[in-house]
């Protein structure tokens, strides 16, 4: 959805449109998606980041970590009718604020709802759930004594996978913590 806009403002013709649901798209400099919410916070813009929880390696095993769903991308409004979006230009962490011409680009309200619910689901979700290993899948053991034997998945949980080897003739059921597999 997109609406008309005063240059001289950069705000939307109030005329057109109800500002107070429209969000707005700035692109971030790389990695500064939180400094420029921090900075349009301040500024008194209501500012939404939607971040991602995914499956990250360490040493000690899989981590849960939440990073941006949308790499180098805020939305944002306005809080009333007089607040001007030109400021958002030279906010430190943005780049600029996305258009199609001399039209910014703007969000519905009940897309950004279903981006959230996704968020709110995919955050919920516990170790098991966001691995990519699932039962009945064939895994390659690394960094352990069994390293370069394969076998197929059996069960996973959220501390550890069930894996069926098949050692000197007979399958053998394996608990291994998630880092020390790879999809083979």
């Amino acid at each position: 959805m997109s609406s008309k806009f005063d240059n001289r403002t950069a705000n939307p013709d109030p005329a057109s449109t109800d500002s107070e649901s429209l969000w707005f798209l700035a692109h971030t400099r790389p990695r500064l998606e939180t400094v420029a919410l921090q900075n349009l916070q301040q500024q008194g813009f209501d500012v939404y980041l939607p971040l991602y929880k995914r499956l990250k390696k360490i040493d000690a095993g899989m981590q849960a970590v939440f990073e941006p769903m949308f790499s180098r991308y805020v939305f944002f409004r306005t809080t009333s009718l007089a607040q001007s979006i030109a400021p958002v230009r030279s906010t430190r962490g943005v780049a600029q604020i996305v258009s199609f011409g001399s039209e910014f680009a703007t969000i519905r309200p009940d897309m950004l709802d279903a981006i959230r619910q996704l968020e709110q689901l995919r955050n919920a979700a516990d170790v098991a759930e966001l691995s990519t290993l699932r039962p009945g899948h064939l895994v390659r053991f690394c960094n352990s004594a069994l390293s370069g034997l394969e076998g197929v998945v059996k069960s996973v949980s959220s501390c550890r996978v069930a894996v069926l080897l098949e050692i000197m003739g007979r399958q053998q059921l394996v608990r291994v913590d998630h880092h020390q597999l790879v999809a083979a």
